[in-house]
């Protein structure tokens, strides 16, 4: 078994940004934070579904640079492999939300950059899959 916490997560831009939880060979599970204007890359993952569940805000979510969302608490999506996903906060708050990755597949992540009224970027082939990973062992959370 694995265990987290989001208390004092790392995120990639200090307080905002992606930050996992939890990292394992079946899943990753992590945290989004978007403060108001901030925006998270457009991106793929060729080998992996990705699961949203909004815990507090509202955001955009554009899937495949053509549907968009308004996403608010309580609110849950999946994008499959190869479906271009781009958030961005237009609200005066601050926006989380967990995501959910699986097959765990680091280094999957495609960015696409692309913001609405740019063309569609082409998604690059699917490459061989990667070797399945092992399992790790959990560290206490707290």
């Amino acid at each position: 078994m694995q265990c987290g916490c989001t208390e004092h997560l790392e995120y990639r831009f200090g307080d905002h940004g992606p930050a996992y939880v939890i990292q394992g060979a079946t899943s990753d599970i992590g945290v989004l934070r978007l403060r108001p204007g901030d925006d998270m890359t457009n991106h793929i993952h060729h080998f992996c579904d990705e699961s949203f569940l909004v815990m507090e805000g509202r955001c955009t979510l554009w899937v495949n640079c053509r549907d968009r969302y308004e996403i608010g608490p309580g609110d849950v999506y999946r994008c499959g492999p190869a479906e271009m996903h781009y958030f961005v906060n237009e609200s005066d708050a601050p926006f989380r939300m967990f995501f959910i990755k699986s097959p765990a597949s680091p280094g999957d992540t495609v960015n696409l950059p692309w913001r609405p009224g740019d063309p569609i970027p082409a998604v690059p082939p699917t490459p061989e899959p990667p070797a399945p990973a092992s399992p790790t062992t959990a560290t206490p959370a707290h």
